[in-house]
């Protein structure tokens, strides 16, 4: 009984990449439904940086970039994959355009150095929040550009009161990554 439990259902290991792309690109858009507006900046609280941040991670960083060019492929194409329902690519020219795109350098980092950082949680953890703070620093350069900002409002805006959520979405998704991702080097 044990060994039919154990056995996989998708032998193929290019049908789970795949599948596990597509499921990627689905969290990620889930994340972006789970949005809490701030008064004070036109950038919502969303749950996307943290899936962003675990498929980089569980994925690698070419599987993990298919991930988010695909939802930024998908999203610009029309979907309503983006935060708010949105979609279409003049999404990308808005407030939020920059943390999307950040999203894309994200994933490399991490896809290029977590598996460095072996199954140290600390490691790990140190790079899924130098990842987190590049998308919120390609975000608020964004915001910096588009909406004439002084650096510091940008940062004020952009950058800052996102920190305490991020670092939060950032342990959750170390905590994840080193329960998951010896199964997934096995599966991917």
């Amino acid at each position: 009984m044990e060994a039919i439990l154990k056995r996989e259902v998708i032998t193929s290991k290019s049908i789970c990449r795949f599948f596990a792309v597509l499921a990627s690109i689905a969290m990620i858009t889930l994340g972006a439904y789970v949005r809490i507006p701030l008064p004070f900046t036109p950038v919502p609280i969303t749950l996307q940086t943290f899936f962003v941040i675990l498929s980089a991670a569980l994925l690698g960083a070419r599987l993990g970039t298919a991930a988010q060019l695909g939802y930024i492929f998908l999203g610009a194409s029309g979907l309503s994959m983006f935060s708010g329902t949105s979609g279409g690519a003049a999404y990308l020219l808005g407030p939020t355009g920059g943390y999307i795109l950040g999203f894309v350098l994200a994933g490399i980092i991490i896809g290029k150095t977590v598996q460095g950082a072996k199954e140290n949680g600390f490691l790990v953890f140190g790079v899924f929040c130098f990842a987190d703070f590049t998308i919120l620093a390609c975000g608020a350069l964004w915001l910096k550009i588009l909406l004439n900002l002084s650096a510091f409002d940008a940062m004020r805006l952009g950058f800052i009161p996102f920190i305490p959520g991020d670092l939060l979405k950032a342990a959750a998704a170390t905590i994840l990554y080193l329960s998951f991702s010896r199964r997934a080097r096995e599966i991917l």
